[in-house]
Parts: C-alpha cells; structure tokens; sequence
C-alpha cells in the first residue's frame, strides 16, 4: 500500500521540513502544499523527489474553502493509500499590543489558522473514509497557546488555541476509526515566521530563554510530527507535544 502525506504550508519552516524528511519515514508519496510561495514549495518538492519519495505540488488559498475543496477533491484522483496530514498552514499578524488587533487584523489570521485548519482536516477526514484505508492526523499549535503572546501576537496564539481544542474534540471523535489526531507545540524554533510577523531580531533577543538555552530547528519539529503520525506511535492520540527545549 502507498501511504500519502499531505502537508499544507510546505513551502518554508516545519512544513518543508516535515515534507523533505517524509521519505526517510516511510512515506513514498507526498503532497506539497503551498499558499504563495511557489518557488519554495517547487525546492521542497525537489528535495521530496531526491529523497525517493514522489511529490506532488499543490496551490490553495487556505483562507478560502472552496480552494481547500478543490484541492482535495485533485487529492482524491491519486491511488488510495494510507494518509498522513500534517495540518501546518498559518500566519501571523504584525507584532503589537492587544489595542491593535484591529478586527480585519484578526480576522485574516483566523480565517486562515483556523477556518482554514478545520476546512483542511475535514476534508481530509471525508478522503480517509472514503478511501478506507486509515490515517492519523497532526496538527500545528504553538506555545503561544498556553503563553498568550502578549505584546506580541494575541490573536496569533487565540487561534492556536483554538487549534488545540479542535484537536481534543477530533481526536475523540475518530479514535473508534482508528483515525489518531495529535498536535505540537512548537516554542521558540527558527524559522522565518518571526521575520514575517516583523521581529525578525526575536530569537536574538529571547532564543537562549528556554531551559535548554538555544531555539529549536524545523527539523526538531518535523521529527516530532513524523512520529506521531507514525505506527510507533500507535497508542497516542488526543494529545498535545511540546516541542519548546522546557519553556
């Protein structure tokens, strides 16, 4: 059987990272996911193809369902197989206190971690019952979620809060399918999503606070992921990993 990995935000940071170690993990397909970065995406899925394993390259706008729906539904025309979906497309707003999470603010980075996040694990969970051929499920949270993010990003960390709890809802659900669900909460790891967010100097200032004293790497996240979605980890689901070096 060809078991199938679907990463969306696989353009860059835990994504790419997820995506590029996938053929090392067992998964002989791939699904490269990407918003607007396609040159990104197109490196990812070349480092896919080098490791052996195939890839296949995706657009959607994961803000927007239908775009979610459509690419699903391309998805679908591939060989059944075992899935594997790493639910990792997400952004955040420019740093700022609370006063200026303006509502068109919050509701972009919503719209897109959350609305966006259900609408993928959904249909993937449609493609999982249909194929009938089983499947686990990881979602991207944050430390953020139980730090808060304050002066920072709060409507970032709302809505992976609101990741997690999707997460515990849907792990419960679907564990008489034998379908698992799990998260990660990645802390401080670098990636260029500190950059977009307009502190790009954040890991300078705040990267050796973790007990461990240094930030984490994509590929520390992707290790975590690919476990999880894993057969060795077979008697876990409903359950959020902290990938934050003890912070």
């Amino acid at each position: 059987m060809s078991d199938l990995l679907i990463v969306t935000g696989a353009s860059a940071g835990i994504g790419a990272a997820t995506a590029r170690m996938a053929g090392f993990n067992g998964w002989s397909r791939v699904v490269v996911h990407y918003g607007s970065d396609k040159t990104g995406a197109e490196e990812t899925a070349a480092m896919v193809e080098s490791m052996g394993a195939q890839a296949y390259l995706f657009q959607a706008d994961v803000s927007k369902p239908k775009a979610i729906e459509k690419m699903f539904a391309k998805i679908a025309e591939l060989k059944p197989g075992r899935i594997g979906l790493v639910n990792n497309a997400g952004v955040v707003s420019p740093t700022g206190t609370f006063a200026d999470r303006t509502p068109e603010l919050v509701k972009k980075v919503f719209e897109i971690n959350v609305f966006g996040a259900f609408e993928v694990a959904r249909q993937c969970l449609l493609l999982m019952r249909d194929w009938e051929k089983g499947g686990a499920m990881v979602n991207i949270s944050s430390a953020a979620a139980r730090l808060g993010s304050a002066n920072m990003y709060v409507d970032y960390a709302a809505t992976k809060g609101a990741i997690e709890t999707m997460t515990l809802g849907l792990a419960e659900e679907l564990a008489a399918e034998g379908i698992r669900v799990n998260a990660i909460r990645p802390g401080l790891i670098e990636t260029a999503i500190h950059a977009k967010g307009g502190a790009p100097d954040r890991l300078d200032k705040i990267g050796t606070t973790p007990p461990m004293g240094r930030p984490g790497t994509a590929e520390e996240c992707a290790e975590a992921i690919l476990w999880l979605l894993s057969e060795r980890a077979s008697y876990v689901t409903r359950t959020i990993l902290d990938v934050t070096g003890g912070r």
